[in-house]
């Protein structure tokens, strides 16, 4: 299974990336919106901390604006993908750039029926946002389920990033799921780490040791 962040902060990926587990990374306006800076520099110099795909969204809502702005962005850098929004024009936008060659990450999905379709259109990668459903009173990861059992079924290559991860437990249902890719909040991977008999197994060690050097 392979680990995304989702950040746009450089601090963020940095710190994740010197863990070793970092595989990818993915960002979105939003994202970007928060950290100061160029967002276009801010992109390069993501690119230069992931050897992994770099998620890069537009901002048209028609498919020559999409594909307009994903040519340019693709020329940032060779691991940048192109986020597209799952609407009629950006399944549009998605087979013409996936024919140049411009691979793309197809977003705000949140049902099999839209995944079936960014899949058919060729997309390299379909983004389900698991908390907003679950916000919204459906079962997130019941549609992660549905959709790599459908893709599963049909040989589709386009992969799962489970997207809009909340806690430890949605990576843990993702990986059970059988989801090739999730895309976790820092917050969320530093929860990864924790747990209280670790801590506590780790005071136990520390306080036997002092007990054996004051022995000696």
């Amino acid at each position: 299974m392979k680990f995304f962040i989702d950040t746009a902060s450089v601090k963020e990926i940095r710190e994740a990336a010197s863990m070793g587990i970092l595989d990818g990374v993915t960002t979105n306006p939003s994202l970007l919106s928060k950290e100061e800076g160029d967002p276009t520099a801010i992109l390069k110099e993501i690119c230069t901390l992931v050897d992994g795909p770099v998620s890069a969204e537009v901002i048209a809502l028609h498919k020559d604006g999409m594909v307009k702005e994903a040519v340019e962005l693709s020329k940032l850098h060779p691991n940048i993908v192109i986020k597209i929004p799952l609407t009629k024009p950006g399944v549009q936008a998605v087979r013409e750039l996936e024919e140049k060659g411009i691979r793309t990450n197809v977003t705000l999905v949140f049902s099999s029926n839209q995944a079936m379709l960014a899949a058919k259109a060729g997309a390299s990668y379909v983004s389900p946002f698991i908390g907003r459903l679950d916000d919204s009173g459906h079962v997130g990861m019941d549609v992660v389920r549905e959709i790599v059992a459908i893709y599963g079924n049909y040989g589709f290559e386009t992969e799962v990033i489970v997207a809009s991860v909340r806690s430890p437990l949605h990576v843990i249902d993702a990986a059970l799921a059988g989801a090739p890719i999730v895309t976790i909040p820092f917050k969320v991977i530093e929860l990864m780490f924790k747990h209280s008999l670790t801590d506590a197994g780790i005071k136990r060690f520390l306080e036997d040791w002092e007990k054996i050097k004051k022995r000696s």
